[in-house]
């Protein structure tokens, strides 16, 4: 489609300008002029391939500060929800748009000051914290007309199906349905056919420019006792680079850091036992560049868009092989260059053996 940011009203033009946006990727070249006709969308596009713009621009677009309640974003994750909400803000600028983000992990008390005292235009929630706020009756939807389903294949995986539909369930009948999804499987159809009017659009992207470009290298070791002196060795190869370290469990993120800080690292963990701030603060650090090296577990493996990244190191092979391609995936974004390094030790074989299986099955379709 012929369709350029210049199409756009001026306060959104300088948003973009701002933020660095020049030309559109695919899925918003695609998704956006559909969007602004007022068509449901379902949208195929992996993180990290613009579709938080591909939906955020057509809302700010359509959306005034005086108008209430006009967009609410559902996505799986909390650090999904903050990163959404983060590029929704960037975006509506110069439109004075409130933009607030509810999520679980945090105080349920501060939310329910902060709606008591204030409408938000844009909404961006986990689908837990969202209908317990809905069933406080803390929000007004009859002005809503964006719904946005984000990553809503990763939602379904979840266990989200009951809570999103009760949501769905609320929201007036009148509204503009954008769903995306890295993948397209039989419960995102159904999901589609369900919500999505009948005249809606399916926009799919996957162009050679966005592929990833990974080098994917295995580490052979004869023990998992190495694997810390090999990571350390990698790490001293890649000190000015962002590094995400995978690891299997949260003792293992929290022991990992720890070691690597006494070995002269700067480093921050991310897993589950921390508090939603301190998680928020290891990723500030590292998206700004104050930290480099991040210790994470799967909670960071996807749905996270860090820009940067170029090197992802397995410490531990996941059992899950569809967690690998996650894993591998927080690099080598937009079509960029990445490396994904993975220390193999003897009892990782059938790991990388259901790996490989996946890997041969997807180069087939």
């Amino acid at each position: 489609m012929d369709f350029s940011f210049s199409q756009l009203s001026l306060p959104l033009q300088r948003a973009l300008r701002d933020m660095g946006f020049e030309k559109p990727t695919p899925i918003q070249k695609e998704a956006i002029p559909l969007a602004l006709k007022g068509y449901d969308l379902l949208g195929q596009a992996a993180t990290g391939t613009g579709k938080t713009a591909a939906f955020g621009i057509p809302i700010v677009e359509g959306s005034d500060k005086g108008e209430g309640t006009t967009a609410l974003i559902m996505t799986p994750t909390r650090e999904l929800a903050l990163q959404v909400k983060e590029q929704l803000y960037l975006l509506s600028k110069y439109k004075g748009l409130k933009v607030y983000s509810f999520y679980g992990g945090t105080s349920v008390q501060r939310d329910l000051e902060l709606l008591w005292k204030t409408t938000p235009n844009v909404v961006v929630g986990t689908p837990g914290r969202m209908k317990d706020l809905m069933m406080r009756g803390l929000f007004n939807f009859d002005n809503l007309r964006y719904f946005v389903l984000d990553e809503a294949d990763r939602m379904l995986d979840m266990g989200f199906i009951e809570d999103i539909e009760w949501i769905i369930s609320q929201l007036p009948k009148n509204r503009q349905n954008l769903f995306f999804s890295a993948t397209i499987d039989e419960k995102v159809e159904e999901l589609a056919k369900r919500h999505l009017r009948k005249d809606y659009k399916f926009v799919k992207v996957i162009t050679e420019e966005l592929k990833p470009k990974i080098e994917e290298r295995l580490i052979r070791l004869s023990s998992s006792g190495q694997k810390l002196s090999e990571l350390e060795k990698i790490l001293k190869d890649h000190l000015l680079e962002k590094v995400i370290v995978f690891v299997k469990t949260k003792k293992d993120a929290k022991d990992i850091a720890e070691e690597l800080k006494r070995r002269g690292f700067n480093v921050v963990s991310l897993h589950g036992d921390m508090t939603q701030r301190q998680r928020e603060n290891s990723l500030r650090l590292f998206r700004e560049g104050k930290v480099r090296i991040v210790v994470a577990t799967d909670v960071a493996s996807r749905g996270l868009d860090i820009k940067g990244v170029s090197l992802v190191v397995n410490y531990h092979i996941p059992e899950d092989p569809e967690v690998y391609i996650h894993r591998i995936g927080r690099t080598g974004r937009i079509g960029n260059y990445g490396k994904a390094y993975s220390l193999v030790s003897p009892e990782d074989t059938k790991a990388l053996w259901r790996i490989k299986k996946l890997k041969e099955q997807n180069a087939k379709a």
